[in-house]
């Protein structure tokens, strides 16, 4: 067990080293920033579905999927289920294309660390990751082609999370997910002003924001699964979030900046001052986090194929941020459909090691909920991905490996459209929880 938890921190140290900037979307621009996937690398293979719950993965997605069915064999001494760990990481390049120009974006993040713990019937679970990102620099172009406003933000919401699971019977479990959310979000505005001859004027006015947030919010998971032959395995999921609200504590200067002429980077500040938000009632404001409902349907041969379906409907037209309010973006409720599987030639194999490979692929399509000048800002992404047994054999660890391609916004209004690949990659490692020797 401590060879695999210096296996996590080494992975965990990695990803922290190159993970400075989660997205460089300008859609994070809006709200609090781009939400993040909330799900393990196996699940985005698969087109994003949480559908499918086994005994030797951690499912993020549906906290029911802490408890579960014991596995068959002497696998562990006995012990109805392992210990579950996982922990992944993604970087990703998107191309951003408007209809006058066209530039690139990398980033890198760590993506999660989960532990999940079987006590009897029920199951616990613990982690660590991040909810939203803000990153991006926009330029305000007005129709003369001249930059008249510059914005650029960076930030999110992290989340902790702690959740129960309990088997009521061999097919049916529940759940709930305990999340404290918390992070802040720092934005800055530069209006750009010209002299009558077109020159950049000196000295320029520069606008900072800033919000630390904080909140509790719940989620809870409802599995049933049941054998409907012989062979096939029918899985049903349900999950909802209730809408919750997010303390902000917010603050907001104006200072005078000295900007370079030709890139207008700000190479000095002169003076600062702090806005006056407790007479506008800014001071402490409170957010929404809309609620959200999934629902998933799957069926398969266990441990050969799987193929599912899921459904997810979240009230985002409740999402409102009055610090940050503007007047070309507003929120509707959002949806998405997921579709994906999985195939392993056999499992059980005893040569061969790609016949004991798990192969993942599936499709999405939603509506963000993200509405800016009249136009709905739609995603499609379709997926591939590999799990890669290690160690031992019959110890069930894996390696995943995935690749996402996707569209993300359009051009039209002059918006920019995004097309981006991910790569992902975890380790799901499975142990017990104390080993006793029985040799000195």
């Amino acid at each position: 067990m401590i060879k695999r938890f210096i296996v996590i921190c080494i992975t965990i140290i990695g990803s922290a080293a190159f993970a400075q900037q989660g997205t460089g979307s300008p859609y994070s621009f809006y709200g609090i920033g781009s939400l993040k996937f909330k799900g393990t690398v196996e699940n985005r293979s698969m087109g994003g579905i949480g559908v499918y719950l086994d005994s030797i993965h951690v499912n993020l997605k549906n906290p029911a999927s802490y408890a579960g069915n014991p596995l068959n064999g002497t696998y562990f001494n006995g012990e109805s289920r392992p210990v579950k760990f996982t922990v992944a990481g993604t970087m990703s390049n998107t191309t951003l294309k408007s209809n006058t120009a066209e530039g690139d974006a990398n980033t890198a993040i760590f993506d999660y660390l989960a532990i999940s713990v079987p006590v009897g019937k029920l199951g616990f679970g613990f982690g660590l990751l991040p909810f939203t990102s803000v990153g991006y620099k926009l330029d305000d172009i007005n129709d003369d082609g001249v930059i008249v406003n510059r914005f650029s933000g960076e930030g999110g919401l992290n989340r902790v999370f702690a959740g129960v699971g309990y088997q009521i019977t061999e097919k049916l479990s529940v759940g709930v997910d305990f999340n404290y959310n918390f992070g802040n979000i720092q934005n800055n505005a530069l209006e750009v002003e010209y002299t009558p001859e077109g020159d950049v004027v000196q000295y320029q006015t520069d606008e900072y924001n800033r919000s630390d947030l904080s909140g509790l919010n719940l989620n809870f998971g409802l599995n049933y699964k049941t054998m409907v032959t012989d062979k096939l395995e029918l899985s049903a999921t349900t999950t909802y979030a209730p809408g919750s609200k997010l303390n902000s504590k917010n603050e907001r200067t104006f200072s005078t900046v000295t900007v370079d002429g030709t890139t207008l980077e700000t190479t000095a500040t002169s003076s600062t001052i702090d806005a006056n938000l407790e007479a506008q009632n800014l001071k402490k404001t409170k957010l929404t986090l809309p609620g959200t409902l999934s629902l998933g349907l799957g069926i398969g041969q266990p441990k050969s194929w799987f193929v599912g379906a899921e459904y997810t409907y979240q009230n985002a037209s409740d999402f409102s941020n009055p610090v940050f309010s503007n007047e070309i973006s507003t929120f509707e409720n959002s949806s998405q459909i997921a579709v994906g599987g999985f195939y392993i030639p056999d499992y059980n194999a005893f040569s061969g090691y790609h016949k004991r490979m798990v192969y993942r692929a599936g499709f999405n399509f939603a509506n963000t909920g993200l509405v800016i000048k009249d136009e709905s800002i739609k995603e499609f992404g379709i997926s591939f991905g590999l799990g890669l047994p290690v160690g031992r054999r019959n110890l069930f660890s894996n390696a995943n490996v995935g690749l996402e391609f996707g569209k993300r916004g359009t051009t039209n209004q002059n918006l920019i459209q995004e097309n981006f690949i991910n790569f992902n990659v975890s380790l799901s490692l499975n142990s017990r929880w104390f080993e006793q020797k029985k040799y000195n």
